[in-house]
């Protein structure tokens, strides 16, 4: 049997795979575990200061740079498919409130966000971003910065003209930063010490 190529990836790392079909099986249920993940994060909401806090940024970000770039960007999509189809699995959504209607409301330029995000840090994984906390650090700026930047544009095309882009932005970015910062802080040291328990 022919040796697993090295791995680029911490997914790739604790479960390497030489066979074509166990390199597929093992990506759908990834994917599958990575939208769940999307899913429960988006309910579970901690008390926190100055607005609650979840932790999908932290899964987004996680996915992304655990999957690899193409994988963590597919599986973001598979979670907006799941939503678009109508299951209620993000942050607001309700039996009332569901699916494409509610993926083109105020949260839906922080979708498209997560896709970009989680293959950009998918990418800097694979360039051996994930290594070293500070390199780490550095990637999850800049996906929250991917994912921040066409969240508040597409919340200011929607409200700004009434509300002002101050509003917006405080509402869309700066309510979230200190929870951001924590999340951040949390994953640079985590994806880090994955790979030291590996080696």
């Amino acid at each position: 049997m022919a040796a697993a190529a090295p791995a680029s990836t911490l997914s790739q790392a604790y479960w390497p795979t030489t066979a074509s079909r166990d390199t597929l099986l093992r990506n759908v249920l990834l994917v599958v575990v990575g939208v769940i993940a999307m899913a429960i994060a988006a309910k579970i909401k901690v008390p926190f200061w100055p607005v609650p806090m979840t932790m999908q940024t932290f899964v987004v970000l996680t996915v992304g740079a655990a999957y690899g770039g193409a994988l963590g960007a597919g599986t973001m999509l598979a979670y907006m498919l799941v939503g678009a189809l109508g299951f209620d699995i993000f942050t607001n959504s309700s039996a009332e409130a569901f699916g494409w209607d509610y993926m083109t409301g105020s949260t839906g330029g922080y979708l498209v966000g997560f896709v970009l995000a989680a293959f950009v840090l998918g990418k800097l994984a694979e360039a051996g971003w994930d290594r070293s906390a500070p390199k780490m650090a550095g990637a999850m700026l800049i996906g929250n910065a991917l994912i921040y930047i066409p969240g508040v544009l597409w919340l200011g095309y929607l409200y700004a003209g009434s509300k002002g882009w101050d509003w917006t932005v405080q509402v869309g970015m700066t309510n979230f930063l200190i929870a951001d910062a924590l999340k951040l802080a949390l994953a640079a040291a985590l994806l880090p010490l994955l790979w030291r328990l590996k080696r």
